[in-house]
């Protein structure tokens, strides 16, 4: 490759993913995906003095394989002073079409106003409504970057534009003189970072397959310092909307405060799976507060986000639990969450999407690795390369499909040829026989043991999701067996090896 500004490279968690019987059942059953009862999308009823905005970003270059995260200066927005009350993101093609999730989607959009993240899309594409009577407080001299992380789960080229729509009030609108400025208060578990995740695997779930970070780490995830989760509330104030992000397999976030040694739960944002087999895809929807929704914070109240994942069918490498949320600069009516119940349900910002619709785990004609000849005898190197691995890959070519051999007590090594093209891949253990087309259900983290490479690739420290390493090695104590392997990353790959005494 030429000469190249950073691009912050970052991989994400292509982790979502179902057995084939469910796939199948979602193609005959479209009308009854959802698991329970949906709660209600709220639909928000037009406000007079709106004016509706549209913008493109873009036109933006996508490379095979890509995963990036890219940093750059947005004056896509209003010429004039006034309220920002909606926000709803996309991602679409030049033609205006939205590509299906499985093959390209918006890992993640982050507009940042003056350096701070203020708005922001995943997967699941929730959208963003202020209650009525408050909006973000906007002015032309503010500073807008765009930080976005555009997944290409393909080895094909493609050109979109990240979209989003705006209702804005101008400021010598009448209805700007009764309008309430928030500002978005940051809720990661993980702090303000670059890239920040954790793993949800299944030896961390409790009996009923649950596991809530950073609650039940095995470790503490902040080693003694600082808790990034936690915001310490500056002085008395009204809270008046949130809403969360998960990945696949996330159930919920919740956002908790404590005050005077009590801590009560403030609100809790509910995934609802479209999916038929529950929390493996990004077929979701998360649910917000209602529109009347008002907390009283009080100086010194210390406010935590928690995620909980569903580890009872998979592990969930490089989750994500964030709930943003809409505060005022000062008191503004509002409950108090030690004697009112504020934690009431929510309604869903939207309903089930198109771009959702291919599950995945149909049948391709791929080998069943179970079934090969033993292929050679590992002696070397394993690479990957042009999204191939040189043995063991199920490419329905005969002679590379074959399982490289190992003695029980040897490893097998990968080499990631491909990173010097800036794509990362994984070695992600999967259930047999994991040869079934790929889509927003399928293949699943989910082999007899867990086994994961990390994203195999070098970038900035702390600002990607890269191992900093292109080799990775497997595991010495597997027992003899089969073992099939995906990419999280571009889940078409697949791959297989075998174990003997």
């Amino acid at each position: 490759m030429g000469p190249r500004s950073w691009r912050l490279v970052a991989l994400i968690s292509v982790c979502a993913l179902v057995l084939p019987a469910a796939a199948q059942a979602a193609a005959k059953h479209r009308t009854s995906r959802s698991q329970h009862k949906a709660p209600r999308i709220y639909t928000p009823r037009p406000q007079a003095g709106v004016q509706h905005l549209h913008y493109k970003f873009g036109p933006i270059h996508i490379t095979p394989g890509q995963n990036t995260i890219n940093i750059e200066p947005n004056k896509l927005r209003p010429s004039v002073p006034g309220y920002i009350t909606k926000f709803v993101p996309n991602l679409k093609r030049t033609d205006g079409s939205v590509p299906r999730v499985d093959v390209i989607h918006l890992h993640h959009g982050v507009w940042l106003v003056n350096g701070y993240p203020t708005w922001a899309a995943g997967e699941e594409k929730t959208r963003v409504y202020a209650p009525k009577g408050f909006g973000w407080s906007y002015k032309p001299s503010d500073q807008w970057l765009m930080n976005y992380m555009i997944h290409n789960l393909t080895p094909n080229p493609d050109t979109v534009y990240i979209t989003y729509d705006i209702d804005f009030i101008p400021a010598t609108a009448p209805q700007a003189k009764t309008m309430t400025p928030i500002h978005t208060q940051w809720m990661d578990v993980e702090g303000i970072k670059a890239y920040p995740v954790f793993d949800a695997l299944r030896a961390y779930g409790n009996k009923r397959g649950l596991y809530t970070f950073p609650d039940m780490a095995p470790t503490d995830p902040y080693k003694g310092g600082r808790k990034r989760n936690e915001w310490t509330v500056p002085h008395d104030l009204t809270m008046v909307g949130t809403a969360g992000h998960l990945h696949p397999g996330g159930k919920e976030t919740f956002l908790t405060v404590s005050r005077g040694g009590k801590t009560v739960r403030l609100f809790t944002s509910k995934a609802h799976y479209y999916e038929p087999a529950g929390a493996v895809s990004w077929d979701v929807s998360m649910t917000a507060t209602p529109p009347n929704w008002r907390v009283a914070l009080k100086k010194g109240d210390v406010v935590a986000v928690h995620g909980t994942y569903d580890v009872s069918k998979a592990s969930w490498y490089e989750s994500m639990a964030i709930m943003p949320a809409m505060v005022t600069d000062g008191p503004d009516g509002g409950v108090d969450p030690f004697t009112h119940d504020t934690d009431v349900p929510g309604l869903l910002t939207h309903g089930h999407l198109p771009e959702n619709d291919h599950h995945g785990g149909g049948a391709l004609g791929l080998p069943n690795p179970a079934k090969v000849l033993d292929g050679p005898v590992a002696r070397r190197q394993l690479t990957i390369e042009g999204f191939v691995t040189s043995q063991g890959d199920l490419s329905g070519d005969t002679g590379l499909s074959k399982p490289p051999v190992i003695k029980q007590g040897q490893s097998i090594s990968f080499l990631n040829v491909d990173a010097k093209d800036d794509i990362y891949h994984t070695i992600t253990a999967c259930k047999q026989p994991c040869n079934k087309e790929a889509g927003i259900a399928y293949p699943l983290a989910d082999g007899p043991v867990d086994f994961d490479s990390g994203e195999l690739g070098n970038g900035p420290p702390n600002f990607t999701a890269a191992a900093n390493r292109t080799t990775w090695s497997t595991p010495v104590n597997l027992k003899p067996g089969t073992y099939t392997y995906f990419c999280r990353i571009h889940p078409f790959m697949r791959g297989s090896f075998r174990v003997v005494k």
